[in-house]
């Protein structure tokens, strides 16, 4: 064992003492070799070395004592660098690059570090209560995010486009006929579509139910039609039979078809009941009379010889005035009207009006019934004339839109 490993048992010394004296002894004999090969450079770094390990003055010392004459300034810059580390506050800012205070200790779990002052706002959010329960909170949550979904389910129902049922004309086969004519036929008359399409809304026509079918029973009901349907519109064509409002045919041409009464009446009585609006249109008019206990004209001409003509073979193209009566919800329907001009295609109207019915407008030249509203429903509306025909009549024919539009409106907000 050599003097310079002396054990630490024998010399009393720390092993940490003796492993920095190592260090020391290291860099003293790298800044020797520097000096000796003349190189700056190598001579600063040394006594970096020496600095950093703890033992900056004995490297300064050794540096001093080794320094030739061409290597004075490595030798001095090997000096004030261990200057400064011996002299170096721990307190001080770190250098830059320098691994922070305490950096690899163990963390101190034990420590508090509470958040700095005015971290934390002074009063308490405002969805929390002085009262408040983790439950109470979760219950509002659970409230806001179902109000969120229905407010969504509302915005669907809302937005998604109209379904508007029509009524189904009926072709009874004939007797003794053939392919199609010896069957039943169900149709619509195209312009009775087309205007309610042109409002961007989906037409379905009603048939009949079969559920006594000989071909094909079916479950369905048209109280299915009026819980997945927005409105019904009750459109043109035969008479309505005087055996509905419990009269007898005055002639044999007049028998009406009575299998489509008894089918309307319940489409229209289902309708009603869902709260869902019904427009009514000549035929469809006659049909809301009766169906709230009213009676009819069989034939104008022979019941009202007085009247004006209500029907000629121009069809469509025949027209008269009517007028709008006081307490009307037409007259605001069409503002700035109290008269206006329409087709007339029907030799039946209204004779004794049904219960809560109102007159919404009277034929001009004869005071005939021609438009009818059930004030004890949304809406529920009758017209005598032909509001599909007429754009094509002419200008001069009274614009329907707005009654068109009105009880689409009702359909939107019954839907619910």
């Amino acid at each position: 064992m050599t003097p310079e490993r002396t054990d630490a048992r024998e010399t009393g010394e720390a092993p940490e003492s003796q492993a920095a004296q190592a260090r020391v002894q290291a860099a003293q004999a790298v800044v020797q070799q520097a000096v000796e090969q003349g190189t700056a450079t190598g001579a600063a770094a040394a006594a970096t070395l020496a600095a950093t390990d703890a033992a900056p003055v004995s490297a300064a010392a050794g540096a001093a004592a080794v320094e030739p004459a061409g290597a004075s300034d490595a030798a001095d810059t090997a000096a004030a660098a261990a200057a400064d580390a011996a002299t170096a506050d721990p307190g001080a800012a770190p250098r830059a690059g320098a691994a922070p205070a305490g950096f690899g200790q163990a963390p101190d779990f034990t420590a508090q570090n509470p958040p700095p002052p005015g971290a934390l706002p002074p009063n308490p959010p405002r969805y929390l209560h002085a009262s408040d329960s983790a439950w109470s909170v979760l219950g509002r949550i659970i409230a806001a995010r179902m109000r969120q979904l229905f407010d969504r389910a509302g915005q669907r129902i809302t937005q998604r486009t109209l379904r508007i049922g029509v009524s189904a004309r009926i072709f009874h086969p004939e007797p003794g006929a053939v392919g199609l004519r010896g069957k039943t036929l169900q149709y619509l008359e195209e312009s009775i579509a087309h205007w309610v399409m042109s409002r961007d809304v989906v037409v379905f026509m009603i048939p009949t139910v079969g559920h006594q079918g000989m071909l094909h029973p079916s479950n369905i009901r048209l109280r299915d039609y009026a819980k997945h349907l927005d409105g019904l519109l009750l459109q043109g064509g035969a008479d309505v039979s005087p055996q509905t409002y419990e009269e007898v045919a005055a002639r044999p041409e007049w028998p009406g078809d009575r299998v489509r009464d008894m089918y309307e009446l319940e489409l229209l009585h289902e309708f009603v009941e869902s709260g869902k609006p019904v427009l009514g249109v000549c035929r469809g008019c006659q049909l809301i009379n009766v169906a709230f206990g009213g009676t009819l004209y069989q034939d104008i001409a022979t019941d009202v010889p007085t009247a004006s003509v209500h029907v000629s073979e121009h069809y469509d193209q025949h027209r008269h005035a009517i007028h709008f009566p006081d307490g009307s919800t037409f007259a605001s329907m069409f503002p700035g009207r109290r008269e206006a001009i329409v087709n007339s295609i029907h030799h039946q109207a209204v004779k004794t009006l049904g219960r809560d019915l109102n007159i919404e407008a009277v034929s001009a030249g004869d005071g005939l019934i021609e438009a009818v509203r059930h004030r004890r429903s949304p809406f529920v509306v009758g017209v005598q004339w032909h509001p599909e025909f007429h754009r094509a009549g002419g200008p001069e024919l009274l614009d329907c839109t707005p009654l068109l539009d009105t009880f689409l409106r009702a359909a939107r907000e019954t839907r619910f």
